[in-house]
């Protein structure tokens, strides 16, 4: 009767494992069938996510790199134009010692003290023809100071302030200048005919020995507005009107009244 009992417990348990080990085979099997339904439900929003994330990350270090590459190109175009800068500072300069060398180099009033100054202003016109400069009265510069520049004589000075002046060019219609030629024996009156006619003389004696080309230089005659020996014009054409007893002169400055920078006020009155 025990032995029956303990077999009929034997059994019991050998069935109760049984049963526990199917159930946990099939625990098993739904779990992992639970587990790849799972991943093909969620596999498709995975790949989404990915394929759209990864773009965006794509973009977010392109942004970060692309503002390295602007800051970089913003601190290579700064450096470009000091580089620039510095370049155009040397070539400013190499310039305008050329120009001063180039404007001022007057040897005919090599023996007379002058003071360079800068053209400010320039104001001409078919009559009145002048323009300011950056030195005056401070400077030494007086009222009737005769002004030169590269090639002759410019025009004088007619209004002075403590730090600049107005000089009336020779090409101004109230402006003469007193001339000779050659050997000094004849004096001519060289006037002024607007800025865009230049200059001229008449009332020429047919007897002066004058042609085109000729240098005509200030006369110093006592009393005159300028020292003698500062070349003014060369004669551009001469003409003589039948009948006339007499020569007209067109003449050209011999200084480059269109393109003046810099001007030397000769430190000479006409009452010295």
């Amino acid at each position: 009767m025990a032995s029956d009992r303990t077999r009929r417990r034997s059994w019991t348990i050998a069935a109760a494992v049984t049963a526990l080990l199917t159930v946990l085979y099939l625990s098993g099997g739904v779990v992992s069938g639970l587990r790849s339904a799972a991943n093909l439900v969620v596999a498709p929003f995975s790949w989404t996510v990915n394929t759209v994330a990864r773009p965006i990350g794509h973009m977010l270090a392109g942004a970060v790199n692309y503002s390295d590459v602007v800051a970089q190109n913003q601190r290579l175009r700064y450096q470009l134009g000091l580089a620039q800068l510095r370049a155009n500072e040397g070539w400013a300069l190499a310039r305008e010692l050329q120009q001063i060398s180039s404007q001022l180099d007057v040897p005919f009033v090599a023996n007379l003290h002058s003071v360079t100054a800068q053209v400010t202003a320039l104001s001409p016109t078919n009559f009145a023809a002048t323009v300011d400069i950056s030195k005056g009265r401070d400077d030494g510069v007086l009222v009737g100071m005769p002004v030169v520049a590269n090639g002759g004589l410019v025009g004088r000075v007619i209004a002075t302030t403590p730090h600049g002046a107005t000089v009336q060019l020779i090409t101004d219609v109230n402006s003469s200048v007193g001339v000779t030629f050659g050997d000094a024996r004849t004096s001519l009156v060289v006037t002024g005919r607007g800025v865009d006619n230049g200059l001229g003389a008449t009332l020429v004696p047919i007897s002066t020995a004058i042609k085109p080309g000729t240098i005509l230089s200030t006369d110093g005659l006592s009393g005159g507005l300028y020292p003698p020996g500062l070349p003014v014009v060369s004669v551009a054409n001469v003409s003589l009107t039948p009948g006339a007893a007499t020569y007209d002169l067109t003449l050209t400055p011999l200084a480059n009244l269109r393109a003046m920078t810099y001007l030397d006020v000769v430190l000479w009155e006409p009452s010295t």
